[in-house]
């Protein structure tokens, strides 16, 4: 320790001069001693975050020699007005102040005038590093030491963070300013090229396309598909005790047998008359199952979709809130979650040894496995953060559920289930498998119970049950007869690929490498937003416009839409975040063949004139017939005149169906605010017939109420009549 009075002195030559010694170029590589370390926790700090909700819970974990402040995002961008990139002097930007954030720098250059030094805590990712690096070059701040970075906002991380200041890490800060920078190169040349040869206002983006183009591939599949028929034949049986079960047909004369049609069907009931069926194998046996990984970002925007309904804009905007901090009574403002942008599955190991002694004490030892789960690194992962799990899984989401919203609650919960079961045992099943032989037919009868619960005690991937369902079928024993109720055939369709759920898009564009986490969600607002896909029912389907843009990206720009190239033009980002590859040399490499097709495609492109479809329908302000527009949520109806007249409608699909509660209304599909589709009558307001299913041209056997289509891929239909014999 230094004396006392060399002490002083250092103290009060860092406060005459407003920055701290650390922060200068002389010091700022020196090791940090204990009496160094001892001034700078003395000296008057501000650091400045990103949002509001985080400055308000981090200003709590701090002392009075700190000021919190948010910058409110990023303070500089490339201009919105002109191009911003000289192409030919190395791509160099050309960044300003963002419009509307110059109070914001004013506010943060006036606080930084009043302290001894400057901490930046924005995100520790690509764009918090950039956010960063842009406020040091707005204040003036030298970049040693200045960063600081913590993956939970609790009052022990931030305490060691405050101690553990680093330099910009200017790898990461290349990395994002290489990705802006691609992305402006490919928007701001392909928009005007759209102008020109489609439509005014349209635009393209370098992910964002190859999104949609995913999207279109898959329409133009279900587009071409042909069904193919079969049947199943299912046997309804009793055992000698009289119990029911169902067995399938699953060979003939010891070969698998396929049904194609009804004739081949009736082949199977011809043959299996007078015969004796009797149960020949029975096969019992233990198998394990394990617990799925904690969440990435990826699994959790699919799984708060599965399970919540959210969009993936949405479990981001709850996720931030729950990362940034909430009140929670007694405790205060505090994170409750670890940061919400990674591709890990790996976990502190501070975190395991709690959770595993919360385990024990909750639910007992046999819940605890004898070693901690640890998950397989996917490919391609950059792991630079950990699982997205609690900040403390003592913080339950019964004890905390009065002080969240119910949103909140239940992404809070969804990500503490997963979390703690991720490290409790695996669930033991016992699994039965019968043989049942009827002449020269076998057929298989298949049941399952649960033996040990594991973790399936407190929650299962992608069901609402703690456990799953699992037939449980009668004691059978080889060589016991069992009788033929009843066999059952059925005729069947083969099913075209179903269309993408933002599930099932997030979850594709991860396996095909196609942007990072922090980009799923806005990939998929904007290209909802530029009426290049709606969703109907729940799936993304391509618009008119849509199918156009892609068909003239893929036709003149055939690389920049491909999965491959985009997925390596990431791998290449990457490398930049790794030291590995310059930013300019990825953006020269890319930009020679670009520029090139572009040349080509404003030579070769006509205009192409996208008249818009008339109906039939008169516009009740003006008189003129109204036509067919595209919006975020599907087709609505437009008056032509607008500026003039600017009456729209909703676009209303009868779908052959009588409302069955008016007697002349027929059933139309309709929009909710948010986007989802349900059925009414077409006589609303007189009429308020409403329902989220789709009413079928049928009635009931039962009770003759209409029948609905149940939706998924088999088309069933189901009687919603509750007090119908036949209902759900």
């Amino acid at each position: 320790m230094l004396p006392a009075p060399i002490l002083a002195k250092r103290k009060q030559t860092i406060y005459n001069k407003k920055r701290y010694v650390l922060n200068s170029p002389l010091t700022g590589a020196r090791m940090m001693t204990d009496s160094i370390r001892e001034v700078w926790l003395l000296a008057k700090s501000l650091v400045i975050v990103e949002s509001p909700a985080k400055a308000k819970t981090i200003s709590k974990f701090l002392g009075r020699n700190y000021t919190v402040k948010a910058s409110m995002g990023h303070v500089r961008d490339l201009p919105r007005s002109q191009f911003g990139v000289d192409v030919e002097n190395g791509f160099e930007p050309k960044y300003i102040t963002i419009r509307g954030k110059g109070p914001v720098l004013k506010e943060l250059r006036d606080a930084a005038k009043k302290r001894d030094r400057i901490l930046l805590a924005t995100d520790p990712d690509r764009e918090g590093e950039a956010i960063a690096w842009h406020l040091a070059q707005a204040l003036n701040v030298h970049e040693d030491n200045c960063r600081i970075e913590f993956r939970e906002i609790t009052k022990q991380a931030i305490q060691q963070a405050v101690k553990q200041p680093r330099t910009i890490a200017q790898n990461l800060v290349d990395a994002q300013q290489a990705r802006r920078i691609l992305d402006r190169l490919v928007g701001y040349n392909l928009s005007p090229l759209l102008w020109a040869k489609v439509k005014k206002g349209l635009s393209a983006g370098r992910v964002q396309s190859v999104a949609v183009r995913l999207i279109c591939d898959r329409q133009a599949e279900i587009d071409a598909f042909v069904p193919v028929e079969y049947w199943s034949a299912v046997a309804h049986l009793l055992t000698e005790a009289g119990e029911p079960f169902d067995a399938k047909l699953h060979r003939y004369k010891g070969k698998k047998i396929e049904l194609a049609n009804e004739n081949e069907a009736q082949t199977v009931r011809d043959g299996l008359r007078d015969c004796d069926w009797n149960v020949t194998k029975v096969t019992k046996r233990k198998r394990r199952r394990n617990p799925a990984p904690p969440f990435t970002t990826s699994t959790l925007q699919q799984e708060a979709a599965r399970k919540l309904n959210f969009t993936a804009k949405k479990t981001m905007r709850f996720a931030q809130q729950l990362y940034e901090g909430l009140d929670v009574g007694t405790e205060g403002t505090v994170g409750l979650i670890t940061y919400i942008r990674t591709d890990a599955t790996r976990v502190a190991e501070e975190a395991v040894q709690q959770t595993r002694s919360f385990i024990e004490a909750e639910f007992g030892s046999d819940f605890v496995p004898e070693k901690a789960p640890t998950y397989k690194k996917k490919e391609g992962a950059q792991e630079a953060h950990e699982a997205i799990r609690p900040t403390s899984v003592l913080r339950t989401p019964g004890s905390i559920k009065e002080y969240l919203k119910r949103d909140q609650y239940r992404l809070y919960k969804l990500i503490w289930d997963r979390f703690t079961a991720s490290q409790m045992a695996p669930a033991v099943l016992d699994g039965v498998s019968a043989d049942i032989t009827a002449g020269d037919y076998l057929f298989r009868a298949t049941g399952s119970s649960v033996r040990f619960l594991g973790f399936m005690k407190v929650y299962v991937e992608g069901s609402d049950d703690l456990e799953e369902k699992h037939t449980m079928l009668p004691l059978l024993e080889e060589g016991s007869r069992t009788g033929l109720k009843d066999l059952e055939l059925k005729q069947h369709f083969t099913q075209p690929p179903p269309r993408f759920t933002e599930a099932m898009l997030v979850k594709t564009l991860e396996e095909k490498g196609i942007g990072r986490p922090s980009t799923y969600a806005p990939i998929i607002d904007t290209i909802v937003r530029r009426g290049y896909v709606v969703l109907e029912e729940k799936r993304f389907a391509p618009t008119e416009l849509g199918i156009i843009v892609v068909e003239i990206l893929r036709e003149h720009f055939g690389t920049l839409l491909d999965v491959d190239f985009t997925a390596s033009m990431e791998r290449q980002l990457d490398a930049v975040e790794e030291g590995e590859s310059p930013w300019q040399e990825v953006l020269r490499s890319f930009y020679g063949g670009f520029a090139e097709d572009l040349e080509k495609a404003h030579e070769s492109i006509e205009k192409i004139e996208i008249e818009d479809e008339v109906t039939d329908v008169p516009c009740e302000k003006c008189g003129r017939m109204m036509v067919v527009k595209w919006g975020r949520y599907g087709k609505f109806l437009a008056c032509p005149g607008y500026p003039e007249c600017r009456n729209t409608k909703p676009f209303l699909v009868e779908i052959g169906v009588a409302c069955p509660d008016c007697s002349d209304g027929q059933i139309v599909e309709r929009k909710s605010k948010k986007g989802r589709t349900f059925f009414g009558c077409s006589n609303y307001p007189e009429c308020e017939f409403t329902s989220w299913n789709r009413p079928v041209a049928e009635t009931c056997p039962h009770c003759s109420h209409l029948l609905y289509q149940k939706g998924g891929r088999d088309n069933s239909v189901i009687c919603m009549n509750k007090e119908c014999p036949g209902g759900k």
